[in-house]
């Protein structure tokens, strides 16, 4: 019969194991974290981030990219063609049918449009996510007036009924434009969001916190809020790029801002497109780019905050 033996503290094997410092318990990611670690890697959400932060710096500081004036008209300059060997003058990209710079105008036409995009943005977003956390989390008869006052605003057409504001105008500024927009442009976001508030007020954290009798505020904005932010933040930045764009349809069709924009500048060149495309061309390349840079940005974000995408 084989001896049997036991192992004791002095056995090295033992007062290894025994001294062996204990596993730290990995640190779990929230799923914010999780979504920045996907960004990070996901080369269309770098790729639209560096265009995003260009346009940002070209409308903060337009110095830097020209020293030419956008409104300023000399008719010696009457449709004079690109100058490409001049890199970032003012006859780089031509002149237009008054003189003015078509490169100076492109550059400072950048701030017009993100300010409405970004400002319309921020309207939308807090005014409808406003609208559809009330009425998913209270529900009942509050829940059917907001929702019947949605479907009525969702009825009616975005540009035609923004043109019919603006018409009423004579001095479209962007805050004038930025309130055109937001006042048809919120019901969408109030959806999301009513969607999304149902679905988080049925879960236990929820229903614990009700339970611990805390108060409606505080459930609202520290557990509810929170976590039924995410989809809201995929439509808003999509969207951006979608107000952006219809500034620069407005414009184009004599209803938008008064003042450099892209949507003008495109406007003016249709006039003069047999004889000077490049009027149109510049303006219109760097509306197409700011808009692709946040519909990608929003589609990486997207992406990234929903699971069912990993």
């Amino acid at each position: 019969m084989p001896e049997l033996t036991t192992k004791t503290a002095d056995d090295p094997v033992v007062a290894t194991a025994v001294n062996a410092p204990a596993a730290k318990p990995e640190k779990t990611r929230s799923m914010w974290g999780d979504a920045w670690q996907d960004l990070r890697g996901n080369w269309v959400f770098v790729v639209s981030a560096v265009l995003i932060v260009l346009l940002i710096v070209m409308a903060a500081f337009p110095g830097l990219f020209t020293n030419a004036d956008p409104n300023d008209k000399d008719l010696t300059h009457y449709l004079q063609h690109p100058n490409y060997g001049h890199f970032f003058s003012a006859d780089w990209l031509g002149y237009d049918g008054q003189g003015r710079s078509v490169y100076a105008r492109a550059i400072h036409g950048t701030r017009a449009s993100l300010l409405v995009g970004a400002g319309t943005t921020l309207v939308v977003t807090l005014f409808g996510g406003l609208i559809g956390m009330l009425s998913g989390y209270f529900g009942g008869w509050l829940d059917a007036v907001l929702s019947r006052v949605t479907d009525m605003f969702f009825g009616i057409p975005f540009l035609l009924g923004a043109m019919v504001m603006l018409n009423s105008f004579t001095d479209r500024t962007i805050w004038v434009v930025i309130g055109a927009l937001a006042f048809l442009g919120w019901t969408q976001t109030a959806r999301v969001m009513r969607g999304s508030v149902i679905t988080i007020k049925q879960a236990d954290y929820v229903q614990a916190a009700k339970a611990l009798g805390a108060g409606t505020s505080r459930i609202l904005f520290r557990h509810v809020l929170p976590n039924a932010v995410a989809p809201v933040i995929v439509v808003a930045t999509i969207s951006l790029g979608v107000y952006i764009g219809a500034e620069a349809t407005l414009s184009f069709l004599g209803l938008g801002l008064n003042g450099v924009s892209w949507g003008n500048d495109i406007s003016d060149g249709g006039n003069q497109i047999r004889v000077a495309q490049y009027i149109m061309l510049y303006p219109s390349i760097m509306l197409s780019i700011t808009v692709l840079a946040f519909i990608m940005l929003g589609e990486a974000v997207r992406n990234a905050l929903d699971p069912k995408m990993r």
